[in-house]
């Protein structure tokens, strides 16, 4: 997300499993800065959210990628990835 010449990333999630959760929020700018959030979805239906910290950006908009990752409980090394997610740049408007 972008306002001005801030940049974060959001992302929203409901966690209806009924198990805990584990994701991670990664925000990547031009020149290999990264910002990442550990955030832990409640184990209920509710819809929640997590977001980086706003970061200042000369960047263009639209430099900027996210890319969020939810795994399973128990030891970090052993938990199953169940979801990998990220943002795509907007499409060129020149087509």
């Amino acid at each position: 997300m972008t306002r001005g010449d801030t940049v974060w990333a959001r992302l929203y999630y409901r966690n209806a499993t009924g198990e805990e959760l584990r994701s991670v929020l990664t925000l990547m700018g031009p020149g290999g800065r990264t910002v990442e959030l550990h955030c832990a979805p409640a184990a209920h239906d509710e819809p929640g959210t997590c977001e980086t910290p706003r970061v200042p950006s000369s960047s263009p908009p639209g430099s900027a990628t996210a890319v969020a990752e939810f795994v399973g409980a128990g030891p970090v090394e052993e938990a199953p990835l169940l979801l990998r997610a990220g943002s795509e740049r907007a499409p060129d408007a020149r087509g």
